[in-house]
C-alpha cells in the first residue's frame, strides 16, 4: 500500500511512525528539528491520517507498507523511529527486513502483548452521531462523557475531518481498527534477532516498558539500550520533547 507521507530536510533518511489513533501531524514539530540533520519522512500508517484504508491491519502488513515506501524512494536503508503502535511496526520491519534498517528507535512500547487500552476511545469515537455534530466543540462535548480527560479528547479530535458537504467524519478507519484490535495488541516475535543499533525510549511515568520487559527486548534486540525520559508518560515526545530530542538525536548521529 502506498502511504501518505511528507519529506523534510536533507541527510540520512529517518522514517517516523506514529501511534494508534495518531498521524504524522503529531510529529511535525520534532520532525522539523530532526530534519536539520536528516531527510525526515513523516508517515501516516494505513487506516490513519491521509493514508488509504484497508480491512487488513497488522504489523506485517504495515511493515510491508514501509518497505514499499523505501522502495519508491530508492532508499536501500533508513533510520526508523516508531512510537507505540508505530514502534511495533518498526520492530517488525527490523526483525523481518534487517538489511533496510540502519538504526532503530522504539518509543514507549515493548515487544510483548498488551491489554486493549484504546478500546474505550475507539468505542466512544464510533458512537459519535455526526448528523448532530456541526463543529469541533460539539464533537468534544459528545465525547466528554466517555473520555473525560481533555488532553486525550484533544488528541482524538485531531482525527476529525470536514467533508465537502459541511458534515464531519473521522479520518481514521475505525471499522478496521475495531475488527483487528486484538491483532495489534499481540506481541512482536521472530526466530532471528535484529542486531543493529537499537534504542528503546520510555517515559518515567509510563508502565508500557517495565523492568521485566528488558529480557525480551534484549533477546530480540541484543544491541538495545533503554533510556528513561523524565517527567513524561506514554506520549514521551509530547510531554518532554527537549529531553526526548536530545537523547534520540545523540543516538542517531553517533557512530554506534
Amino acid at each position: 500500500m502506498k502511504l501518505y507521507y511528507r519529506k523534510l530536510g536533507d541527510g540520512p533518511p529517518l522514517v517516523i511512525l506514529h501511534g494508534l489513533l495518531g498521524s504524522s501531524d503529531n510529529w511535525f514539530t520534532l520532525g522539523r528539528r530532526f530534519a536539520q540533520e536528516h531527510q525526515v519522512f513523516l508517515v501516516d500508517l494505513r487506516n490513519h491520517g491521509r493514508s488509504p484504508h484497508s480491512p487488513i491491519f497488522n504489523f506485517r502488513a504495515m511493515a510491508g507498507d514501509i518497505l514499499q515506501l523505501l522502495h519508491d524512494e530508492a532508499l536501500a536503508q533508513a533510520r526508523v523511529l516508531g512510537h507505540s503502535l508505530g514502534g511495533k511496526v518498526a520492530m517488525t520491519l527490523a526483525l523481518e527486513h534487517p538489511d533496510v534498517v540502519e538504526k532503530l528507535v522504539v518509543v514507549d512500547i515493548a515487544p510483548r502483548a498488551y491489554a486493549p487500552a484504546h478500546l474505550p476511545f475507539i468505542s466512544a469515537m464510533a458512537q459519535l452521531d455526526f448528523s448532530q455534530i456541526r463543529n469541533r466543540e460539539q464533537a468534544d462535548a459528545a465525547l466528554a462523557p466517555h473520555v473525560p480527560d481533555p488532553t486525550i479528547r484533544a488528541f482524538l479530535l485531531k482525527n476529525l475531518r470536514r467533508l465537502d458537504n459541511g458534515r464531519y467524519s473521522w479520518k481514521v478507519n475505525l471499522k478496521a481498527l475495531q475488527e483487528n484490535l486484538e491483532e495489534i495488541y499481540q506481541p512482536v516475535s521472530a526466530t532471528v534477532p535484529f542486531t543493529g543499533p537499537t534504542l528503546f525510549v520510555r517515559g518515567a511515568r509510563s508502565d508500557y516498558i517495565r523492568e521485566e520487559d528488558k529480557k525480551l527486548i534484549l533477546k530480540l534486540f541484543p544491541s538495545a539500550r533503554i533510556v528513561t525520559i523524565s517527567k513524561a508518560g506514554h506520549w514521551v515526545h509530547a510531554e518532554n520533547p527537549e529531553e526526548f530530542y536530545q537523547v534520540v538525536r545523540d543516538f542517531l548521529i553517533s557512530d554506534q
